[in-house]
């Protein structure tokens, strides 16, 4: 989190309640010397971070998933439970990586749409042209960063989809029959589950080089 951001607190939330407006927020945190760059570093921590904590929720729920396909007798009421609280655990986790990207995507354009106001400012034509080069690889590397991050979160969906089909069907049909009748789909999961961790991999790699690139690790 933030460093400054627990002793001020009350005072951002207010700003926030009162205005229900993000460029309140921003002020507010500038005011105490936090920066969109700062917010933004952070923000694509957090979303670094979610993705990572989704990825292992995932795995966990695939591996949940085998072992149900797999049922050779026990308590089969008791495997569909654990397989549908690791469901709800995962959509959960999706939910947070969605609302993370969302997050660095609202700072993100506060903070472009400043640095790109502010380039006007100048009267040394050399530090303008310096500042714009610097203004455009970044805002370049974000581009990147976010096409990364939202291919990642799509690669959620059909995995969540096919979790949720096998849930409600053992739902309905507790039964060996039942496990039967979805053994066909293990291999489709595995492969979906396969590509999403290679995503949420490729996506962690590129936060975390956009944040050493931008200085603050």
């Amino acid at each position: 989190m933030i460093k400054h951001l627990a002793a001020y607190s009350n005072v951002l939330a207010a700003a926030v309640l009162l205005t229900g407006c993000q460029t309140a927020y921003y002020g507010a945190m500038e005011s105490v010397g936090v920066h969109k760059r700062e917010i933004m570093v952070d923000r694509v921590k957090d979303a670094r971070d979610a993705q990572s904590d989704a990825k292992e929720e995932f795995k966990d729920a695939l591996t949940l998933f085998s072992e149900v396909v797999n049922f050779d007798g026990g308590d089969l009421e008791k495997t569909y439970s654990k397989l549908s609280k690791a469901f709800e655990r995962s959509e959960k986790e999706a939910a947070a990586v969605q609302g993370r990207i969302d997050n660095v995507e609202s700072v993100a354009r506060a903070l472009f749409k400043e640095w790109r106001g502010e380039l006007k400012q100048y009267s040394n034509e050399n530090l303008r042209r310096e500042s714009k080069r610097q203004f455009e690889a970044t805002e370049e590397q974000y581009e990147q960063l976010m096409d990364t991050m939202r291919s990642a979160a799509e690669t959620m969906d059909p995995v969540l989809a096919a979790f949720r089909d096998q849930v409600l069907f053992l739902k309905h049909n507790l039964n060996s029959r039942a496990i039967a009748s979805i053994q066909t789909e293990t291999a489709r999961v595995e492969e979906d589950v396969a590509r999403l961790i290679r995503e949420m991999e490729a996506s962690i790699a590129e936060a975390d080089a956009f944040i050493k690139d931008l200085g603050v690790l």
